[in-house]
């Protein structure tokens, strides 16, 4: 079905927990020469999903197995849903990727170490990502919180959805478990 210029969509991508490691806190997690392994390539360019895994431990409870995102980042950050917290045991915020300001803290455990994040945990903003051609096609500019309409089974709208516009994006909309249950969204519905 062609797609007019009025009746646009975007894919919809379930951001299930996962961490991004910093090279020094990979390394203090698996080994001091420890290089993470490629599990498979991710749909944005150059993101990659590794075989190693870490535990989450907070005050309450432990989720056990979760994912490394790579490549590195300057700083380690803990993407998790809000239901995730209450399993932790930790309250959390919800931010925008890369805001770590009075974040919450978390311990990350692998088999070899202990490491223990005075911030860094946070529930992602849900965001969509666009290149500038995409932003031009909808009539936003970067930064734009917009609202996106979804329908399911369960329709709903997601309000206060951060618009993030980069060159080397492509169009796709980020959300989490929680926010996919609740609409009953699965990957690769679109908004």
């Amino acid at each position: 079905m062609e797609q007019s210029k009025t009746e646009q969509y975007i894919p919809i991508s379930v951001s299930a927990r996962h961490v991004h490691l910093d090279l020094a806190t990979f390394r203090l997690l698996f080994g001091e020469n420890a290089e993470p392994t490629v599990k498979k390539e991710l749909a944005a360019p150059g993101d990659f999903l590794c075989n190693e895994r870490v535990d989450l431990v907070g005050p309450k409870g432990v989720i056990r197995n979760v994912a490394i995102l790579g490549p590195f980042r300057k700083k380690p950050q803990v993407e998790i849903s809000i239901t995730d917290s209450y399993t932790l045991g930790t309250k959390i915020n919800i931010k925008n990727s890369g805001d770590l300001e009075q974040s919450a803290p978390i311990v990350l455990r692998s088999p070899l170490a202990e490491v223990s994040l005075k911030e860094g945990m946070i529930a992602a903003l849900r965001h969509v990502h666009m290149r500038p051609e995409h932003a031009t096609a909808f009539g936003v500019k970067d930064r734009d919180i917009v609202n996106v309409l979804v329908e399911t089974e369960r329709s709903l709208v997601f309000r206060n959805v951060l618009v993030r516009v980069d060159p080397s994006y492509i169009l796709i909309m980020h959300i989490d478990t929680d926010e996919a249950n609740a609409g009953k969204v699965a990957e690769g519905d679109r908004g």
